[in-house]
């Protein structure tokens, strides 16, 4: 460890953090040795829940905040290439939730496959410290594959489920769920701003070994916090039904064999591209047949429910620039001041902590007043701030000149919008998802959710492709050309969406919806 009178403003960013997670994990130590069932009026679950989820957040999104780099300066990937195959990967993670939630519906029950799904991503983790000496003829790249595939499939049995869960702590008319939902979305962005600075620090001033490894650890964590924070869930996530020890061994066999696929499948992008569009025409048949059993209302619930989800494409293919095209940006074109690139990923997590309580009581205090927005017209209304967020990226960037290097306050301006928009539609698609599905399709939807924000991350490298051109190297103006078109493409989309919201509001049915046998009697 260097002198402190050495330090520059990187090192001073990981300490401060350190700081931070200590503050933290000592709230988190009081939540759980309380006796009292709630805190701060949410049940004690959605804290364990919190917790286990920042844990893994902690250790994806540090992963991730490196990974563009990881393929261009170590494994050297083209930009473009690089670009495609972080989007590809980013995409598998959120398809695979699909099977992890029908596995969960079906046979497992959300908890048990929670816990499996740490299990993986902890050896993909893991796997992904093991470097090898770079290039893409070096045979550790297999490793490099295997890593991805074991994280993907882990994402797949957890991500879907443990979102089911906090759901599953509140009845369906509960106020309180969206303001849950943003206080588990809160998790998910501690851990991603505690990791990506933690992690993307190690990984690019010591080494990616480090780093990667840092990610390793926090997935531990986060499953040491799941498996003893088991009573607060007052039986929620529990198998439907009572499952045989060689059923539950053949769920998991199914599991293991997924990681060899992926492992394939991460490699070949393209086939990746002609799997989510043959997997989404089939996903969204079967949805639609079941919907067309259920009655007037269920069904149009369902009708909304496809509404929402179709418009996740765009927003996360924009979106998700930030791990690809956006990190590369900032790391090549914009005066950092000596701050690690990686660093800066945390720009949007950090926003969300701040903002995040913000939302959550404005939701209330407009719902308490029926002067809300709908679910639909907050959609539009992220559509049209990320939108905004290209664009105001673009003119900055040009009005300083493309030649000179982009000042660091545009950086931020890019992501405190997107971060705006979020907050419009991720926490309240989840919540809309968890509230307006059938009980019997809800890890389904769920996963339905993620997979089309998996389409929206593959949209995103194609995306992050093209600001590469022809030779595969990306060039600021051609970044900033592709974002303005982007720009104006959403902005464009939003407007229609809230012209819309009206309509797709009166098929929620949000007057006639009812609750079901709470899980705490169920387990009572």
């Amino acid at each position: 460890m260097k002198p402190m009178g050495l330090w520059v403003e990187g090192d001073w960013i990981a300490a401060i953090t350190v700081v931070v997670l200590g503050i933290f994990l000592a709230i988190g130590a009081k939540i759980a040795i309380q006796k009292e069932p709630e805190f701060a009026g949410h049940p004690k679950g959605l804290y364990m829940l919190f917790f286990a989820e920042m844990w893994e957040r902690f250790s994806y999104y540090g992963m991730r905040a490196l990974l563009i780099f990881y393929l261009t300066k170590h494994w050297l990937f083209s930009d473009g290439k690089a670009n495609l195959i972080y989007g590809a990967y980013t995409s598998l993670v959120y398809i695979t939730p699909v099977l992890g939630g029908y596995l969960a519906d079906r046979y497992l029950g959300q908890r048990k496959a929670v816990l499996f799904g740490g299990l993986l991503l902890a050896a993909g983790h893991t796997l992904m410290a093991v470097e090898g000496v770079g290039g893409q003829s070096d045979p550790t790249i297999n490793i490099f594959w295997a890593a991805l595939a074991f994280i993907i499939v882990g994402s797949g049995f957890l991500k879907a489920n443990i979102s089911v869960m906090v759901g599953q702590l509140y009845k369906l008319t509960d106020i309180r769920r969206d303001g849950a939902y943003t206080v588990f979305y809160m998790g998910i962005n501690v851990g991603a701003a505690i990791g990506t600075i933690l992690v993307g620090y190690l990984g690019e001033t010591i080494g990616w070994g480090w780093g990667f490894g840092l990610a390793g650890i926090g997935m531990l964590a986060g499953l040491v916090v799941f498996v003893l924070g088991k009573k607060a869930l007052n039986g929620a996530g529990e198998a439907p039904a009572p499952l045989t020890k060689s059923k539950e061994m053949t769920l998991y066999g199914i599991g293991l064999a997924s990681v060899a696929v992926i492992w394939a499948l991460v490699q070949y992008q393209d086939v990746i591209q002609g799997l989510l569009v043959v997997s989404g025409v089939s996903l969204l048949g079967y949805v639609l047949y079941e919907s067309f059993k259920l009655d007037k209302e269920p069904r149009e619930r369902m009708f909304a429910i496809l509404f929402l989800i179709s418009l996740n494409p765009l927003f996360w293919g924009l979106f998700e620039q930030a791990g690809g095209s956006m990190n590369l940006f900032t790391d090549r074109f914009v005066d950092r001041g000596g701050v690690p690139a990686a660093i800066f990923q945390s720009i949007n997590p950090i926003i969300i902590m701040i903002f995040a309580p913000v939302f959550a009581g404005l939701w209330v205090w407009l719902g308490k007043r029926g002067s809300e927005p709908s679910a639909p017209a907050k959609f539009g209304l992220a559509l049209l701030q990320m939108g905004f967020a290209n664009l105001v990226l673009v003119w900055g960037a040009e009005a300083f000149g493309v030649a000179a290097m982009t000042p660091v306050i545009l950086v931020f301006a890019y992501y405190l919008l997107a971060t705006t928009a979020e907050l419009c539609l991720s926490p309240v698609g989840l919540s809309a998802m968890n509230r307006l599905a059938p009980k019997f399709l809800a890890s389904l939807i769920m996963g339905a959710w993620f997979y089309m924000t998996a389409v929206g991350n593959f949209v995103a490298g194609k995306i992050g492709e093209a600001t590469g051109g022809h030779d595969g190297q990306m060039t600021k103006q051609g970044l900033l050309d592709v974002y303005e078109l982007f720009g104006w493409i959403s902005i464009g989309v939003a407007v229609v969406v809230l012209l819309l919201s009206p309509m797709v509001k009166r098929w929620m049915h949000l007057d006639t919806l009812k609750d079901e046998e709470p899980a705490a009697d169920k387990a009572a």
